[in-house]
């Protein structure tokens, strides 16, 4: 049983057209594994910074939480010496209206040679009262 030789002949062609195929598919699978390596080390560079980025936005977080903690610290120490001051402010108010410390002032410039006019205009007095507060004590 001889076989024709044209058949041989093919199926010599389909063996090395098998062949050929085998190589370019081998050839770009070794293509495609290259690849799938450099994609995993870019993955692995990504993902390192992804987790840099995620500590930094922690510690940023954590950062403004601390910011904000002693925001409101300072805030109650601004409010209660803000009170303190309004308090002193008052007291101020009261003792430098009332009639002993202008009536000390009214001396004590007195003394220092400045004129009743000066005297008014430094307590927020009429002249005419710094006149009496003077004559009062001229009496004493």
């Amino acid at each position: 049983m001889t076989w024709p030789l044209w058949l041989f002949v093919l199926s010599s062609l389909v063996e090395v057209l098998l062949a050929v195929v085998g190589v370019v598919l081998y050839l770009r699978l070794r293509r495609s594994e290259g690849l799938i390596r450099a994609l995993q080390e870019r993955q692995g560079e990504f993902m390192e910074k992804l987790a840099w980025n995620t500590r930094l936005e922690q510690e940023l977080v954590a950062s403004f939480a601390e910011r904000q903690e002693e925001l409101t610290r300072l805030d109650a120490q601004l409010s209660q010496t803000a009170a303190t001051l309004r308090r002193l402010l008052q007291e101020a108010e009261r003792y430098t209206k009332s009639p002993e410390f202008l009536r000390h002032v009214i001396l004590s410039g007195q003394r220092r040679g400045q004129s009743p006019q000066a005297l008014a205009q430094a307590t927020g007095l009429s002249v005419d009262e710094v006149e009496l507060i003077l004559e009062a004590e001229a009496r004493r």
